[in-house]
């Protein structure tokens, strides 16, 4: 068996390595840009070329290196007609819940404002917030949004939830559809984005929808930058209806240091680090599906090119 890798990085040593110890007998091929077509049986990659395409022609499957598909679907019809399969969770989960976590926190016991009272000297306790008070809206109710689904409700905020298709999570208020978007955004306190970016959540928090969110709310983007209109967040934060936001993820990255999120001391910013994909379980949630490939069995996490994940 042969394994095509590509990482738009050239960091491609290591997963050679792993997927090794995982297939025993497996040849792997590092493509580079340039390089002539070879006859393989599955590409591993992530964040590839327009160059790449014409080696997947011949490919049974190809993996992606990451839970998101929007890299690779963006080529559109230039893409071959092989399945596309992602990973379904290779740790992601635990730490997008620790991220969503940690910045809903923040807003809720006044951290962000107390790190700007401690920036100037200032001692000056704050009235707390109201848990019943601070809902906390998730978009996006796949793997990932329902581990943080579950680890907000632990902390005993009020939670509810936007996806597609309806879903019924227990003790969470769930909504479904463009038509019952507006009503979820009227009662979430702290907005949370988990959604895959396809041609129907390209900018969907525009300033419409931004402001439909009550005052004083606050956004943390964890998704795809793609989704959210910056310009127009920033000017409801500097009008003051948005609170704050916590951006992990922008339209262009690295984020350009002419940006006006960096001088904007309501929006915390970090480097897409929400969720970082744990190599070996990616090897072994590959490995086990190329060898569900390899038996003609079902296998998981297959992209609908049609919904976009």
């Amino acid at each position: 068996m042969r394994i095509l890798l590509y990482r738009s990085d050239g960091q491609t040593g290591p997963w050679a390595e792993d997927l090794a110890r995982a297939l025993p007998g497996v040849d792997t091929l590092a493509w580079q840009e340039g390089d002539l077509p070879a006859a393989c049986d599955y590409a591993v990659l992530w964040n590839p070329s327009a160059g790449l395409l014409a080696q997947l022609d011949k490919v049974k499957a190809v993996f992606l290196m990451g839970a998101g598909a929007d890299a690779l679907l963006k080529f559109g019809d230039a893409l071959p007609s092989v399945p596309i399969v992602r990973l379904g969770d290779a740790g992601m989960a635990v730490q997008m819940a620790e991220y969503v976590s940690y910045a809903t926190l923040r807003y809720f016991r006044r951290f962000d404002e107390y790190e700007e009272q401690a920036r100037h000297g200032l001692w000056a306790p704050l009235p707390p917030h109201v848990k019943e008070d601070f809902t906390v809206g998730v978009m996006g109710l796949g793997k990932l949004g329902l581990r943080v689904v579950d680890t907000l409700r632990g902390f005993g905020f009020p939670v509810r939830g936007w996806s597609r298709t309806q879903k019924d999570i227990q003790g969470v208020a769930c909504f479904a559809g463009m038509e019952t978007l507006d009503d979820f955004l009227r009662g979430t306190r702290v907005l949370v984005s988990l959604l895959p970016l396809t041609p129907e959540t390209n900018n969907l928090l525009d300033r419409r929808r931004l402001a439909t969110l009550p005052q004083g709310a606050y956004i943390i983007n964890v998704a795809r930058g793609a989704q959210l209109a910056e310009p127009d967040l920033l000017t409801l934060i500097r009008a003051g209806h948005i609170a704050g936001a916590t951006l992990d993820v922008f339209r262009n990255e690295p984020l350009p240091a002419p940006h006006p999120f960096w001088d904007e001391p309501r929006i915390t910013i970090t480097p897409h680090i929400s969720a970082v994909t744990i190599r070996a379980e990616a090897v072994r949630q590959i490995a086990f599906k190329i060898a569900a490939f390899e038996a003609n069995e079902p296998v998981d996490d297959i992209v609908d090119r049609n919904l976009g994940y």
